[in-house]
C-alpha cells in the first residue's frame, strides 16, 4: 500500500490525540521549529522537518517505556512514509533504539531534541524568562554546569554537533533562532529587554 505524505494538520491531530501535558506540547513545537529552521537552511523541506520534529515524541506520554517503537506502531498504523518514521526513530539512538542517525535531517533531529530542553531551562532563569533576548554564551554557560538541568544529556548533544560538523556555538545559536518562531507558544517569550 503507497504511504500517503502527512501534512501539518496530520501531524498535529495526531498530536493532540497522544500529548496533552503542556510541557510536551511545548517541547514538541520546540524542536519541530528547529528542524523548520534548520531545513530552510539547507534547501530542504521546511513542511516535511517541521512534521517529523512535531510527532517526534508521540508516544512518550502514554507509552513512556516503549519510546520510540510506539511511535512507529502508531505511524505504520496511519501509513506514513519509511524516511519519517526512520528519522524519527533515529532520535532515540543508544537508548531506546539502534538507529543510528545518518541523513542530514535526522542528525538535526538527533541533537536538538536534547539541545531545546537545555535552551528552555536557560531561558526559563533568567529574569526575562524569554528566549528573544538569550545570546550563546549564557546556554554555554548552563551546558557546563552539570547540576544545571541535569536530565539533559550533554554528550548527546556533542555527539549530534559532530556527526552535524557544526561546534556547539554554532548549534546552540541556529536552535536558539529556530525556537524563537514559536516563543509565545511554548512559553518563553518572556518580557525580554
Amino acid at each position: 500500500m503507497m504511504s500517503f505524505t502527512p501534512s501539518r494538520n496530520d501531524a498535529q491531530k495526531l498530536l493532540d490525540s497522544y500529548i496533552t501535558a503542556a510541557n510536551l506540547r511545548a517541547h514538541s513545537l520546540a524542536v519541530a521549529s528547529i528542524m523548520e529552521h534548520f531545513a530552510k537552511k539547507s534547501g530542504e523541506d521546511p513542511d516535511k522537518w517541521f512534521i517529523i520534529g512535531l510527532v517526534h515524541d508521540l508516544d512518550y506520554e502514554k507509552y513512556p517505556d516503549e519510546h520510540c517503537k510506539k511511535t512507529e506502531e502508531i505511524l505504520r498504523e496511519e501509513d506514513w512514509p519509511d524516511d519519517y518514521i526512520r528519522a524519527i526513530l533515529s532520535h532515540g539512538w543508544k537508548r531506546v533504539t539502534d538507529v543510528k542517525p545518518e541523513h542530514y535531517m535526522e542528525k538535526v533531529l538527533f541533537a536538538a531534541d536534547e539541545l531545546s530542553g537545555l535552551i528552555t531551562a536557560t531561558a526559563l532563569v533568567r529574569p526575562s524568562k524569554s528566549i528573544m533576548d538569550m545570546n550563546v554564551k549564557s546556554v554555554k554557560k548552563k551546558f557546563k554546569d552539570k547540576s544545571f538541568s541535569a536530565a539533559v544529556d550533554r554528550e548527546l548533544i556533542e555527539e549530534g554537533c559532530t556527526m552535524l560538523g557544526l561546534d556547539l556555538s554554532e548549534m546552540i545559536a541556529e536552535s536558539i533562532e529556530g525556537m524563537k518562531k514559536v516563543a509565545k507558544e511554548i512559553g518563553l517569550e518572556g518580557n525580554p529587554q
